[in-house]
């Protein structure tokens, strides 16, 4: 059984990037075991806070350690990720030297209502994660534009040739995912 981390980057009910994300987990082989990884509990990330934690990082943190592979979804916020992303990289990478994310595989999607489908999110996220030491899907590169027209509420297709698109960077996941695990 294969242990999947879905993190969605929006922390908003019901956001599009949620509704990715269950189409992405909908496309998973059927032994892959997942578990929505929460970020929006974390309290921001002070280093100050490395010698005690509070409880809220180390319960994030293991159970980020505890995940074979993960799966990010988010939207652009500012050309970037939304704060709560960074924050939770940030707390399950920290103290220095004790990076949980590290070492696994990830895909990465990235949307956006409009038709810009959050390209620099996409790229700042992997560049974080690649200083993080994730090994990401380099292609197909998963780019969204106008999420709501492609994905009803529970992350079932509106279009045609969106499931295929994705199944194909699923396929690529989990052979990325083999290879490594």
């Amino acid at each position: 059984m294969t242990k999947v981390g879905v993190v969605v980057g929006s922390i908003r009910e019901g956001s599009f990037s949620g509704r990715v994300a269950k189409a992405l987990v909908g496309l998973l082989p059927s032994d892959y075991d997942v578990t929505y990884l929460t970020i929006d509990q974390l309290p921001l990330y002070n280093q100050d806070s490395d010698a005690d934690s509070p409880a809220e990082y180390v319960a994030f943190r293991d159970e980020v350690s505890a995940q074979d592979a993960y799966i990010f979804v988010t939207p652009e916020h500012n050309r970037s990720i939304p704060a709560a992303l960074k924050n939770a990289l940030d707390v399950a990478s920290r103290p220095y030297g004790e990076n949980k994310w590290g070492g696994k595989p990830a895909l990465i999607a990235s949307q956006s209502p409009g038709a810009i489908s959050g390209f620099g999110a996409n790229h700042h996220l992997r560049q974080m994660l690649t200083f993080l030491n994730v090994f990401t899907v380099q292609q197909p590169e998963v780019y969204i534009a106008e999420t709501p027209t492609l994905f009803g509420k529970d992350g079932e297709f509106l279009q045609n040739g969106t499931k295929e698109f994705l199944q194909s960077a699923v396929d690529q996941f989990t052979s990325l995912v083999d290879a490594i695990n």
